[in-house]
């Protein structure tokens, strides 16, 4: 087997609140060497680890924030998000969905706690990744991609301990839900105590996992506990993980999209002069309107 290795096991940081609804870890981009180029296409990965939120009457969450040049995967682990955006679309993330949102040209967007999960309050739990788009695509129209639970096609493992749930890319033929605009693999795996499987992708790829819940066995050796996070060397292809408790673990893995990166709060684009050309059609009010 032409293994990948281990590159870190990056501990989680101290949480910081993104509004008031978002309790979350930064892991992408961190002091951990897990840079946007070194990440690329990932860039950005904020974990909110499993957290209890007592009943509140009004919402939690972020108010209205623009974005260009990349998209959100927002993932429901526990609790539900709703949101709206300037184009008029709204919903409600499931426990077990995703929102995969392109913000393309550009797009005014606020999320926050479902107003049922607020009033009752319980554990939340989610992640956030920010995938970057190619040059070519950065001005694409700003659309959604809503999935829930029964969306998701899942790979069963032969020994009944476990699911690989193909968010996006391939897992062994079966094909994500999500597409994409550039290679990018999201594997949501499930394991029972015991359970293990295998992943394999190309060297070169920039691959990772999350550990949700419980404690896993990597290539055999290494044990990386809950909420921890695991960057792979580019080298090698495959890896395999195996559940030492029940475990729940997001796999990620993309094809480096290889241009220049130019970040600015919430706009990713190529060149400063991009930069410079989405704030001010922000200022201008070209992103629309969102009442905050």
């Amino acid at each position: 087997m032409n293994i990948k290795p281990i590159e870190l096991v990056a501990t989680p940081r101290a949480p910081h609140f993104v509004g008031d609804g978002f309790r979350v870890h930064n892991f992408i981009p961190s002091g951990f060497r897990l840079d946007m180029e070194r990440m690329d296409p990932f860039i950005l990965m904020d974990y909110n680890s499993k957290f209890y939120f007592p009943p509140s009457p009004e919402p939690r969450g972020v108010g209205v924030h623009p974005h260009r040049g990349f998209e959100t995967v927002t993932i429901a682990y526990k609790g539900r998000i709703a949101h709206h955006d300037s184009a008029g679309n709204s919903g409600v993330i499931q426990e077990g969905g995703v929102q995969w949102m392109t913000a393309g040209s550009g797009i005014l967007h606020k999320e926050y706690h479902d107003k049922e999960f607020s009033a009752a309050g319980g554990d939340f739990q989610m992640v956030q990744l920010w995938v970057n788009l190619p040059q070519k695509h950065k001005m694409t129209t700003p659309k959604y991609q809503g999935l829930d639970s029964s969306d998701i096609k899942n790979y069963e493992l032969h020994d009944n301990l476990g699911v690989v749930e193909v968010i996006s890319g391939e897992y062994k033929g079966v094909k994500g839900a999500a597409s994409t605009f550039s290679e990018v693999h999201l594997l949501n795996t499930k394991l029972l105590e015991g359970g293990q499987t295998d992943f394999s992708f190309p060297a070169h790829f920039n691959t990772a996992l999350l550990v949700l819940e419980g404690q896993i066995k990597v290539n055999s050796e290494e044990l990386v506990p809950t909420n921890h996070f695991v960057l792979f060397e580019n080298k090698g292809e495959q890896f395999t993980i195996e559940a030492i408790s029940d475990a729940v673990v997001l796999v990620l893995s993309g094809a480096p999209i290889n241009e220049p990166i130019a970040a600015q709060g919430p706009f990713v684009m190529n060149t400063k002069a991009e930069l410079m050309q989405a704030i001010h059609d922000f200022n201008s009010g070209k992103f629309g309107y969102l009442e905050s």
